[in-house]
């Protein structure tokens, strides 16, 4: 015969073995190992009764085992009672409340799960249930998820949400702040208002609306906005910019900032705009033209009679732009432009021009259909290719504009700051593909703004966490997901275990704490 006995060792612990006996007095024991609590000891010896169970038949040691672990094989695994993402989850909550989100959504838990489901894999809200019951959280009822949609949607949630992202940017007068726009198309043939049919970002015709959204200079996000999507041309930062300004401008007090934006951003209208608001500025430009300065420098050096005069690589022109008395009268700044030339966007754009033009020339000579080609001139039958304009483009190589109305700037500041705005169209690509921000499960305009809420804070935890570990957000979802925690019964215990992590994954983790 055989049975599981526990003793106490010498040095404190309790040892789980299993004697065989006979008849005849003699027995012997096997060693199964020794534990330190009752759970350890729970475990012990349900592994003691697979090994008794092995080849045998039924053997009641009264322990309460599970139904299949009792009458099973020794192979049989332990039956998992529950499984969960706590890594993961837990790291995304706790970069949740280092933003205050916690705080400032008054603890509602619905939002939380629902801004890290988006996280860690964007669906929509019906199925964010199933994220989260994979995720190992108790997740809320989809009733009560589409009640709570109307209050992520109010002004007054999403400003103590931007009010707490904000936090952690030193805000003031000289704060730079970035801007940009994008559209987002709905997948229906009728426009309601505010969902209205034009011309995307995406060369798509559907129903649309534009979204501005304003960040820090790391990229952090302050502020989102939705407005109606039938804007046409540049029209529709016009009617963004500064509205977003201004909401974000009232909220914190502020009576200046410096808004940095690209090119597409600032058409004539827009400029004057927020110069009538009394805004600073910083943009990037398109050149028409070979500025008076670089003519200047070319005429007085040595190779001056070379079209293609090197200038130094790094080179700064200052050009002034000063307001006239009217101007100054209605509150108006003087201007300066900044043209930098930069050697290896020159090789980059001539390389592309020589291209370009022995395409042309081919095509000229009849070697080649006809393409479009910027430097092929068509009049009437007649081909010709454009040197004037490719003259301006080789004279425009290398040189990029950057206008300011700050007082007293320098070259250096305006071109940095300029050169911030990777980190703005890197939340837009952020948000776009891994949050999927487009919002094709809405349709009422409460629902798409209460969606956006949801992904303006998906996207802050997601910068706060890249900040930190230095991981983009997709790898780190990726890897730490691997790794659960589990619960498995033993007997009348709950044992709790988990892989052992890789350092890379503990630090990165260390690092979000």
């Amino acid at each position: 015969m055989a049975y599981v006995r526990t003793v106490k060792t010498a040095s404190g612990a309790i040892a789980v073995q299993i004697v065989h006996s006979n008849r005849r007095g003699s027995r012997s024991i096997d060693h199964i190992g020794s534990a330190h609590n009752d759970a350890e000891v729970a475990a012990l010896k349900v592994a003691a009764a697979r090994r008794l169970a092995g080849g045998q038949g039924e053997l009641d040691l009264g322990i309460d085992l599970p139904q299949d672990a009792a009458s099973g094989s020794a192979e049989d695994p332990l039956p998992i009672s529950a499984t969960r993402f706590a890594h993961l989850w837990d790291a995304l909550s706790r970069a949740y409340d280092a933003l205050g989100f916690g705080e400032a959504a008054g603890g509602d838990e619905v939002f939380r799960q629902l801004v890290l489901a988006r996280i860690i894999e964007p669906t929509s809200k019906e199925d964010s249930i199933r994220v989260l019951d994979e995720v190992g959280v108790v997740p809320a009822s989809y009733a009560t998820i589409n009640r709570r949609l109307a209050v992520y949607a109010q002004p007054q949630w999403r400003q103590g949400l931007a009010a707490a992202s904000a936090a952690r940017a030193t805000l003031g007068p000289a704060s730079l702040v970035l801007f940009d726009v994008t559209t987002l198309y709905f997948e229906t043939h009728q426009g309601d208002g505010f969902r209205e049919p034009g011309f995307s970002k995406e060369r798509r015709l559907e129903p649309q609306i534009t979204v501005g959204m304003l960040t820090d200079a790391a990229g952090r996000p302050l502020l989102i906005e939705a407005f109606e999507g039938n804007f046409e041309g540049n029209k529709a930062e016009t009617r963004t910019m500064l509205p977003t300004l201004q909401t974000f401008m009232a909220a914190h007090a502020l009576q200046d900032v410096t808004v940095v934006a690209d090119a597409e951003m600032f058409s004539e209208a827009n400029r004057e705009a927020i110069e009538d608001a009394g805004l600073s500025y910083i943009i990037g430009a398109r050149i028409p033209h070979e500025p008076y300065q670089v003519k200047q420098w070319r005429r007085e050096h040595p190779d001056a009679e070379h079209p293609d005069a090197e200038i130094p690589d790094g080179h700064v022109f200052t050009a002034p732009w000063p307001a006239n008395a009217k101007k100054r009268a209605a509150g108006r700044r003087d201007k300066v432009t900044y043209y930098r030339y930069k050697a290896d966007s020159a090789r980059r754009t001539l390389r592309g021009i020589e291209t370009q033009i022995a395409k042309a020339e081919r095509a000229v000579a009849g070697k080649e259909p006809v393409k479009r080609n910027r430097f092929l001139t068509l009049t009437g039958g007649q081909r010709a290719v454009n040197r004037d304009l490719e003259a301006k483009a080789r004279a425009l190589a290398g040189l990029k504009a950057y206008i300011t109305n700050m007082p007293d700037p320098s070259s250096e500041f305006v071109i940095g700051a300029y050169h911030q705005l990777w980190h703005i169209e890197k939340s837009f690509r952020m948000s776009k593909h891994d949050l999927r921000a487009r919002p094709i499960y809405h349709h009422k305009r409460e629902s798409i703004d209460a969606h956006l809420t949801i992904v303006f804070a998906a996207l802050a935890v997601s910068r706060l966490v890249e900040e930190r570990t230095g991981w983009s957000i997709k790898r780190f979802v990726r890897t730490a997901r691997r790794y659960r925690t589990v619960q498995i019964r033993a007997g009348g215990q709950t044992l709790t275990a988990a892989d052992p992590l890789p350092d890379d994954l503990r630090d990165a983790l260390a690092l979000i704490n």
